[in-house]
């Protein structure tokens, strides 16, 4: 996968970000975090999560691997999660900025969550982090749903091409 194909999906990846945090924007406080019965119980713990995961593997591009995710509780807000999330994906462009094409396929070695050790190469990393956020943002559409909320604009990724041609 080459650097250009992999910014792409980058791009698509915080297009889509940025609208369901747009859809779960219109929530209030007690509908934000909620107890949908889902994986995580609420839109807030579910966006939240999809930021930490990429927060995660991001950290350990940098030689760190995390033991946690952050805590769902230290983000009062969508403008909390936007303004982190955005911030981290300054510093992940920038990442993937400097490892040029041949960095595409170099190899990271980091600990799971729970210190399993493991090696990846890192365009599976980003298209992982990629399809995670997706997965995510289908179940967010879902409790938005639940909770009788407007959905957010279509995030398909066929939707992302034909606005972008």
């Amino acid at each position: 996968m080459t650097q250009q194909e992999l910014v792409l999906l980058l791009d698509y990846h915080y297009w889509a970000r940025d609208r369901i945090l747009d859809a779960a924007a219109s929530l209030s406080s007690d509908e934000f975090t909620r107890d949908l019965g889902s994986s995580f119980r609420s839109i807030r713990d579910t966006l939240v999560h999809a930021y930490g995961a990429e927060w995660a593997w991001h950290s350990r591009w940098l030689g760190t691997s995390p033991t946690a995710l952050p805590d769902a509780s230290a983000f009062a807000d969508v403008v909390a999660i936007r303004a982190r999330w955005s911030s981290l994906e300054r510093q992940v462009r920038e990442f993937v900025d400097g490892l040029g094409d041949a960095g595409m396929n170099q190899e990271f070695d980091y600990r799971s969550l729970g210190g399993l050790p493991a090696r990846t190469v890192f365009w599976q990393m980003v298209q992982h982090v990629v399809n995670h956020g997706s997965y995510h943002r289908g179940q967010v559409t879902t409790m938005l749903r639940q909770l009788g909320a407007a959905p957010a604009k279509g995030m398909d990724l066929i939707q992302f091409y034909r606005e972008r041609a």
